[in-house]
């Protein structure tokens, strides 16, 4: 049996994800920092599909998180065909008024880890026929965004890497895909210290974590190098890139505000 690898898979898009994968006959190996919601991720799952579902507490902050997480599969001596990197969070708020230490451990999770995972799972992937990435960007990947300057850029990191990396394995056997969502009912907004102005301006065009899930691995078994989910999201990648970037970075810095 075939096998997907998912980080973040405790909640929200990652968990849904997991849902979605195994509901197309996928076993999985599940990741997240939470061992009392893997647990319930994998008897939900094991109990609707009676598919074979591991999973491992590992937190990608912490180096050294995806040698240990490779170690995991390796031993398990599955067929490994999908790698999903959907660990991550944001930060929202001044730059300076977070320490260097809290930024760089959200570089790490958001850009790092995703990028070691890729160069670490590559053997695993390659010379199977097809095998599938998928990395969870952001529609904050399509412009600056004042107060979450840096988790916007993390997500630009990840966007133009998977699309490069899409040409460059393509011919390998290994299709890459970046999802960008948009708000999301998700855990999301509690971490990143969302202010109430910008958590009501996203109820208005929040989407369901089921609904990006399936867009998203929809996109990933098309061979996509991306995927924008929902039409107000991609309407606004659109605006983003037409619009002049001062009036759009003003406009996004009210929101968080």
């Amino acid at each position: 049996m075939s096998y997907a690898l998912i980080t973040g898979a405790s909640k929200g898009i990652g968990k849904e994800i997991a849902n979605e994968l195994a509901s197309r006959g996928y076993d999985l190996l599940i990741v997240a920092r939470n061992s009392y919601e893997l647990q319930q991720v994998k008897e939900a799952i094991e109990k609707k599909y009676a598919n074979t579902v591991d999973y491992l507490v590992a937190d990608l902050g912490d180096q050294g998180s995806v040698s240990r997480i490779y170690q995991w599969v390796l031993e398990k001596q599955v067929d490994l065909r999908i790698l999903v990197n959907n660990a991550g969070y944001g930060l929202v708020g001044e730059f300076e008024s977070y320490s260097f230490v809290e930024n760089q451990q959200m570089m790490q999770v958001n850009m790092n880890a995703l990028v070691e995972a890729c160069h670490t799972f590559y053997p695993m992937l390659t010379g199977k026929g097809q095998a599938y990435v998928l990395n969870i960007a952001s529609s904050t990947a399509y412009q600056a965004i004042p107060l979450m300057s840096l988790y916007a850029a993390t997500k630009v990191f990840v966007l133009n890497f998977s699309r490069g990396l899409f040409h460059e394995w393509k011919e390998k056997g290994i299709s890459v895909t970046a999802v960008s969502p948009g708000a999301t009912t998700s855990s999301f907004n509690d971490r990143a210290n969302l202010p109430d102005k910008a958590r009501n301006a996203a109820k208005k065009i929040t989407m369901t974590a089921e609904s990006v899930a399936k867009m998203a691995v929809d996109g990933m078994f098309a061979k996509k190098p991306e995927v924008i989910t929902g039409f107000i999201n991609k309407l606004g990648a659109f605006l983003a890139w037409v619009a002049p970037k001062s009036i759009s970075e003003k406009i996004a810095k009210g929101i968080y505000e």
